[in-house]
């Protein structure tokens, strides 16, 4: 590969995420077409550089390229999938006859199916056959990289030479991309840790203390090490950026909306005011604990609470009186 043949990204999504990886793409000397749904929404933000909706007090670049025509993103060269998770399948129906076929699709969104445990690139691959797929992941907080404050993540794609290519013309100063090629681990791990975070937020709510959180993480990390193992996945991708990292980061800080969550119901909130996506995968990973014939007290225990009315208090209760077991 020669020269620079990304000089023209789409972002899809514009959310909070998806604004704030079109923020790092410009800064990173990109051209960038924002696409998001809401008509009133581009227009506004190409009227004011800012989505104070989504990123409150974050000055945009003004060469950004807010539009509600997706098939203004047919000129793109690299496309960033950054829209609510349950929404891709629908969504790369509908860029499927307006993308070339040459243009690599970036999954950005962390979940899976929660009708059928089906991966997110999955359902890319098959309504998208002629276009790499990649998938960005990792320990990131729009709004921190939306503002330059320093962030790194994974990027993945079946070609490490495309993945290096690619992490080189979104990278910046204060945006550093790793790559891989262990596509299903990255994608696994920004998705499993939405349901840990969860459980983390409601251990922080419940008052159940610091060592509690400590021991969840730690554990749940070695759910997300069992699954991806089952799944394909290396498990030195799960120690790494879009694994642990993004695990202790969404486990540790409030402006995880699954942290939030999680702690609106220990905290006694038995309904929560803003959904979460661990919502949604919580479900998906109890159907593939089931296909895989594995273990996952955790992500279980999250299942059991959203879709079976078990008790918060009683299920963490019979988490930590499980018997004493080998670590690993």
């Amino acid at each position: 590969m020669t020269g620079d043949p990304y000089q023209h990204v789409a972002v899809l999504g514009g959310g909070a995420w998806g604004t704030a990886l079109a923020q790092a793409a410009a800064l990173a000397g990109r051209q960038v077409t924002i696409w998001m749904r809401n008509a009133d929404q581009a227009t506004s933000m190409a009227r004011t550089c800012r989505n104070d909706r989504r990123l409150p007090g974050v000055e945009l670049s003004p060469d950004l390229r807010p539009t509600a025509r997706l098939q203004d993103i047919a000129v793109a060269d690299m496309i960033l999938l950054a829209v609510p998770a349950q929404t891709i399948g629908g969504l790369v129906t509908e860029l499927a006859g307006i993308l070339p076929d040459t243009a690599p699709v970036v999954l950005c969104a962390k979940g899976i199916d929660r009708n059928d445990g089906t991966l997110l690139s999955s359902k890319i691959g098959a309504a998208l056959p002629g276009n790499p797929l990649c998938v960005l992941s990792g320990p990131t907080f729009a709004a921190e990289l939306a503002s330059g404050l320093p962030t790194a993540a994974t990027l993945a794609a079946p070609d490490l030479s495309l993945a290096d290519h690619l992490a080189a013309a979104l990278s910046h100063d204060t945006f550093r991309l790793y790559t891989s090629d262990d596509v299903t681990g990255v994608e696994l791990g920004g998705a499993v840790k939405n349901v840990l975070a969860i459980a983390a937020g409601a251990v922080m709510g419940m008052r159940l203390g610091a060592n509690a959180r400590a021991a969840m993480i730690a554990r749940g990390l070695s759910e997300m090490r069992r699954l991806g193992q089952a799944m394909g996945a290396r498990p030195d991708t799960m120690m790494g950026l879009s694994g642990l990292g993004d695990l202790v980061l969404s486990c540790t800080d409030d402006q995880s909306r699954n942290f939030r969550f999680g702690y609106a119901m220990g905290a006694g909130n038995s309904q929560p005011e803003e959904l979460a996506e661990g919502v949604y995968t919580a479900r998906a990973l109890h159907l593939l604990a089931q296909r895989h014939k594995i273990d996952l007290p955790l992500a279980s225990a999250v299942h059991a609470v959203l879709y079976e009315g078990a008790p918060l208090r009683e299920t963490v209760s019979q988490l930590l009186t499980r018997p004493p077991a080998r670590e690993g």
